[in-house]
């Protein structure tokens, strides 16, 4: 067995699942992100007023080993819990990838040393690509 096999021995997706540049679409916070409207008053409340550089911001401060994404927050959550349209949350996160196999298996990539893995994040289109190759190939 391989160190690249035993990164991915909990995954249900082999790292082939995963290799290569994949992109996901819509999936970050945007300056087109839902927020609630008061029906009242017409107006979006304070606390769902944000811009992208503030999520960002918000995103790069997370103290943690793993770089974070800002993704957009459900309507219902910033009406429950008077919180920000973002949030934030590893750029493999299943929210972004479409699946927790997904998110298992990059989180592997990531920590394995057999894979190189980036990403870039365009909070313009709301587009994140995840590029993830074999350390050996980079």
């Amino acid at each position: 067995m391989t160190s690249e096999d035993d990164s991915f021995h909990d995954c249900e997706l082999d790292s082939e699942a995963i290799l290569g540049t994949h992109t996901f679409e819509d999936v970050l916070f945007t300056d087109e992100t839902e927020t609630p409207v008061n029906v009242l008053t017409g107006e979006t409340p304070a606390h769902s007023q944000a811009t992208v550089e503030e999520a960002k911001e918000f995103a790069a401060s997370i103290d943690t080993e793993t770089p974070q994404i800002a993704l957009p927050a459900s309507v219902e959550s910033q009406v429950e819990t008077q919180s920000k349209p973002y949030t934030a949350a590893a750029f493999f996160h299943f929210k972004a990838t479409g699946s927790l196999e997904r998110h298992r298996a990059y989180h592997a990539a990531y920590e394995s040393d057999a894979f190189a893995v980036d990403f870039e994040a365009d909070y313009e289109s709301g587009d994140l690509t995840i590029t993830v190759e074999r350390a050996d190939e980079s």
